[in-house]
């Protein structure tokens, strides 16, 4: 299980929400070339970037992110309103290693099939829950669809993997659900991605000993809740 810290950018900070609130935002820092500086320094090897602005329709931070990705030499993968051929296929020629992919991989699984058969091994869809359904929009509209058989539906794609985000449990630091990650790892016909509510060591073990790929962390990272020395250390490769 590899450790990941989310690069969240809006209007050109390096930003943490709880619950996925565009309106609750905890942390914000104005440099966010120098926040990926600080991750590899301590020992993380991958950084998940978004490009929050993009996502939810108001802007986007493109050319920042392209210069966080290549501040360092961390695997990065990036999303944030990737809905086209050309969005995502743009991230991978600038060097990004993977590209993820939500709203449109949701709502249109022929175009994320197409997607993933013109760039295997490099796409990773985004699965963001809150009681059960599949968030789009930035989390601000809901799919109607359930995260199993939305995940099932993936099963012969060539994807990188899928990134499950505990909407509810975002940014608040209050653990996470050992059964539901269990069942998402069982459930998944590709490697998993966690996000959502990590707090703790025990947090980055439950996923780990799940058999999670990885996990996505922000808050508990940007407000020393978790010893980012000790989980870059342990976890960051």
């Amino acid at each position: 299980m590899i450790a990941v810290p989310a690069v969240d950018l809006r209007g050109g900070h390096c930003v943490q929400l709880v619950g996925g609130r565009p309106w609750d935002e905890r942390i914000s820092i104005p440099d966010p070339v120098a926040v990926a500086n600080r991750w590899w320094d301590l020992g993380f090897r991958s950084l998940h970037l978004v490009d929050l602005d993009a996502a939810l329709e108001t802007g986007d931070n493109r050319a920042l992110l392209f210069d966080v990705a290549a501040a360092t030499e961390a695997e990065t993968q990036a999303g944030g309103g990737v809905r086209t051929d050309e969005a995502a296929a743009d991230l991978l020629a600038q060097g990004i290693d993977r590209v993820v992919v939500g709203t449109r991989a949701v709502e249109d699984p022929q175009w994320v099939e197409g997607l993933a058969l013109r760039h295997p091994g490099a796409v990773v869809v985004a699965a963001d829950v809150r009681d059960g359904q599949v968030l789009t929009r930035g989390w601000t509209d809901t799919s109607g669809l359930q995260l199993t058989p939305f995940l099932e539906s993936l099963a012969d794609l060539p994807l990188a993997g899928v990134l499950c985000t505990d909407v509810a449990r975002e940014g608040r630091m209050v653990g996470v659900d050992p059964g539901a990650i269990r069942a998402l790892v069982s459930d998944s016909p590709h490697p998993v991605w966690v996000s959502g509510g990590i707090g703790s060591i025990d947090d980055l073990a439950v996923i780990a000993d799940a058999g999670a790929a990885g996990a996505v962390m922000g808050m508990a990272l940007y407000t020393g809740a978790l010893d980012a020395g000790r989980v870059g250390k342990e976890w960051g490769e």
